[in-house]
């Protein structure tokens, strides 16, 4: 262990060794256009009332739609849909090209295929370093059979039964 200069790079490799669920994250901006992101920086906070939250850098380009979104989604994604979490994490394009989503509350976008959803109303925002710690209440909820999406040390991997 380095104990003498504080390493980014390796810091980030310590960190991957959490293996972690991949999410899609959706919203709509200001103008109504739909906007969605990959995250795995997502956690349970609280049951009563029911809280969960995540983190967005503050360099994110949808920042500002989730910084003013009343409502979002949380996607969990599930085994095999790895595509899905790589189009989402690209910038600039069009993520939701292709892809036919319902509407959740207050219009946002519902993904067709997950292991799970949350339907949040935005609670609160917190800083936090180079992110902003973003809370949901979560207003809607519900789950299907299917092994998560999980991904260590940078890559997608399984679950072993």
């Amino acid at each position: 262990m380095n104990t003498t200069s504080f390493d980014k790079a390796e810091f980030r490799k310590t960190l991957g060794q959490f293996a972690t669920g991949v999410t899609v994250i959706t919203t709509l901006d200001g103008a109504g256009a739909r906007v969605g992101i990959t995250a795995n920086s997502f956690n349970s906070l609280s049951m009563e009332p029911p809280l969960i939250l995540w983190s967005l850098r503050n360099s994110a380009y949808s920042l500002p739609a989730f910084a003013q979104a009343e409502f979002f989604n949380v996607h969990i994604l599930g085994l095999g849909q790895h595509e899905l979490s790589k189009c989402f994490a690209r910038r600039h394009t069009d993520k939701f090209g292709g892809i036919e989503t319902s509407k959740g509350l207050g219009g946002t976008p519902v993904l067709p295929e997950h292991a799970a959803l949350l339907e949040c109303k935005t609670a609160h925002h917190y800083a936090g370093g180079d992110h902003v710690i973003i809370v949901g209440e979560v207003i809607k909820y519900s789950r299907k059979d299917m092994a998560p999406l999980v991904i260590h040390a940078g890559q997608y991997t399984r679950i072993n039964d």
